[in-house]
């Protein structure tokens, strides 16, 4: 981990929503879901945040080794988009503690905004813990 890696970091992160990402289309295999709006599935959206503050991350990581994985998300989700307009992640790491890494998180698409709240992470060895993965999955005989 970088030590200029510290709280008040503040990055931007911009995202196409893509068809894949509507609730008709993410969940087309679940009785009701096709026929739900063609908007973006709030699931996707909660991936969409995440994966604005993994990007802003790499630069601060030892990558690929040290990597970073969600541990919580609380976000709202205020405002339908549809496939097609642009995401804008606006986000703040508000606090350094340890391997936990806590931002605060906005996000508009190119209308309103549809979307805060806050995203933990923890970094992690991905060796080690790709380790722990498949002694997991060899227990579980998978």
């Amino acid at each position: 981990m970088s030590p200029d890696l510290r709280p008040g970091l503040t990055f931007r992160w911009q995202y196409t929503v893509p068809p894949k990402a509507t609730v008709p289309r993410m969940y087309d295999d679940i009785p009701c879901c096709p026929e739900m709006p063609d908007v973006l599935a709030t699931g996707y959206m909660v991936g969409i945040m995440e994966c604005a503050c993994l990007q802003m991350l790499r630069e601060h990581l030892d990558w690929p080794r040290e990597q970073s994985l969600g541990t919580l998300v609380s976000f709202s989700h205020l405002a339908p988009t549809p496939p097609g307009m642009t995401v804008t992640v606006k986000g703040e790491l508000v606090e350094v503690d340890g391997r936990r890494l806590r931002f605060q998180l906005s996000a508009w698409d190119d209308e309103d905004k549809i979307s805060e709240g806050v995203h933990e992470r923890h970094l992690i060895d991905a060796g080690r813990f790709n380790e722990k993965v498949a002694a997991k999955a060899a227990r579980a005989a998978l």
